[in-house]
Order: structure tokens, then sequence, then C-alpha cells
């Protein structure tokens, strides 16, 4: 089994985090969005993972790219990097890692997490997760049968086609099948909304006779933006709850109230101070005199005299006073 994972966009709509972080890196509940995925789908794998394959943009660095390399291994697996430099859709950018699209494959976009009960059906072609949604229109929505076989793959529809939308998560029984067909779109030059489309790499497998099952999660969670971010934060901790590990007893505690579920990291002092539900504060930060609530503080966090709420602040960041709903990246200061 083979796991590709295209993450090469630069995280516009996260700004500030991600000038300094990429998106798929940023934590939530303690860990990077990225690993929590790729543990995910290891465990719903069925069988060993062979390698990872990150696509990612050339400038995300080296640093990222240990990073990345490192998330593999933990899973057993063998991490590779492919480069994607211009974002010109989503079937081109799975072909960046055409040197892994071969055999069983899951290919799994680094902006979604999930909660379900995956099941890699081996007796069809492929297997494509979707959610209900109120608005189609942002995604690719898909139409299926009584027996769950999708008959339609569609493209981002303006017109009410279906509330199907496809959530960023596929497993194909052929990668080398699902390359030569987005290869086709490549040479060809088929373009739907000015990009190469992998829903259009389906529907042409799907008119060869390929047959894919549409798979339903529970819970599917955004990473797109700092409130998603928050809101996918809170569930996590959420699914997490009573487990013991999440909080570390490293760190000054005096005057502390913490109110789980929370994620604390290590050497992270608490003073005067209320903490929780749905906090999550990574390792080094000092919390004083303040309250803080269903947000995301990265290492090195300093807050005095204050009431957060709803609120992501990058690493280093100093805050003093207001009651706030902030997204400050990092080394800001506010008094």
């Amino acid at each position: 089994m083979k796991i590709i994972v295209p993450m090469a966009g630069m995280g516009k709509r996260m700004r500030p985090h991600t000038h300094t972080t990429a998106k798929p890196l940023l934590p939530i509940a303690g860990k990077p969005i990225v690993q929590r995925l790729v543990e995910d789908l290891a465990a719903v794998a069925g069988e060993p993972v062979e390698e990872v394959a990150f696509v990612v943009n050339p400038a995300f660095g080296a640093q990222v790219e240990e990073a990345l390399v490192r998330i593999a291994e933990g899973v057993g697996a063998r991490g590779t990097i492919h480069y994607q430099e211009v974002a010109l859709g989503t079937a081109h950018a799975i072909l960046c890692a055409e040197k892994a699209l071969n055999g069983r494959v899951i290919v799994a976009f680094a902006d979604t997490l999930f909660r379900a009960d995956l099941k890699l059906d081996k007796g069809c072609d492929g297997v494509i997760w979707v959610n209900k949604v109120e608005d189609p229109r942002p995604f690719g929505v898909v139409k299926r049968d009584e027996q769950g076989i999708i008959t339609e793959f569609v493209e981002k529809p303006q017109e009410f086609v279906s509330d199907l939308a496809i959530i960023g998560i596929y497993y194909f029984a052929d990668g080398e099948r699902l390359r030569q067909e987005m290869q086709y779109l490549i040479d060809n030059d088929i373009k739907d909304k000015g990009e190469y489309q992998l829903t259009n790499a389906m529907e042409n497998m799907k008119r060869k006779g390929a047959r894919f099952k549409a798979g339903a999660v529970d819970v599917w969670m955004d990473c797109g933006n700092k409130n998603a971010m928050v809101d996918t934060n809170t569930k996590v901790l959420g699914f997490l709850e009573g487990d013991k590990s999440l909080i570390s007893n490293k760190g000054q505690r005096t005057n502390a109230v913490i109110i789980p579920p929370c994620f604390i990291g290590d050497d992270v002092d608490i003073v005067d101070s209320v903490v929780g539900p749905h906090v999550s504060i990574e390792i080094g930060s000092r919390i004083s005199g303040s309250v803080v609530r269903r947000s995301i503080l990265r290492a090195g966090v300093s807050v005095q005299d204050a009431v957060l709420d709803n609120c992501m602040l990058g690493e280093h960041v100093a805050y003093a006073g207001h009651p706030a709903d902030l997204s400050l990246g990092d080394h800001s200061t506010v008094h």
C-alpha cells in the first residue's frame, strides 16, 4: 500500500501562520495536521504502508521535508518527497508523485481530517469518501446509485447536481491505471475550471468500466482557515478526552485550573489562570492572570492578564490585556 499526500499549497487562507510554517505542519491537539492524517490512514489501510509520498512546494525547504520523512517513518513507511512548483489542479498534484502510482494507493489531501470507520473495499476499483454539505458549489461532488456505486463525478457544479462532496480522501486499487488517465489529461490539455482535475480522470476510468464506491465519514474536519482550525482542534480534543498523556506535568502550576479536554505541552507555566476547555498550548508557553478557552497557542507564547476565546497565536507571541478573538502570527507582540 502507498499513501500519496498532495500538500504543495502555500496556505494563503491561513496567513499569517503559514508565513513561517507549512499549513499541514500546523498543530491540532499537539500534532501536525499531516501527521494525524497519515497516522489515521495507516491505521485503516488493512496492510503495511510501504511508502508515504509527500507532494510539496520546493519553497517549504529541507526542514519541512525532514519532518515529513520522520512522519512516514513513524508509521513504518518510507517517506519520499516530490515537488509541485505550480498549482495546476488536483490531477497534476497527484501526478507529481508518479513514481508512487502503482499497486494499491490511498490519496489524501492534507487540509482535512476525518473520523470514520474507513473500509477499503477491494471488490471494486476504488472508494471515494464523501460528506453531505449545504453548499456543494465549491466542491467536487458525486452522484451514486442505490448500491453506493458512483454514477457521475462533477467538479464544482454551479447548478445543483448532488450535495455529496468529495472530502479529498481516495482509495485506488490500481495506481498505474490512475496515472495513465491523469497523464492523458495533461498530454491533451484537458482542463476543467482552468485546471487538471482528478474528477475528470476518475470519470474517464468509470466510462471504461471502473467501479467506484462512495464511502461515508462520520465527521469531516476542515483546516482551511483560523476559525476552521480552532473548530477542528476543539473536535479532536473532544475525541481524545480522557487521554491523560495530553496534559504534561512538566511546568509550573500555581492557582491554576485546567478544564479538559486540553493539550498542554511540556514546560508550560499556568499561574493564576483558567485554561480550557478545548485549548492546545505548546511547549514553553506561559499563561498568567488569564482565562483561555477554545484556542490554539503555539510554542513559547506568553499571555498575561487577558481573556482569550477562539484564538490562534503563533510561536513566541506575547499578548497582554484586552479580551480578544485573535489570529496572530509568530513573534507578534500586543500589549
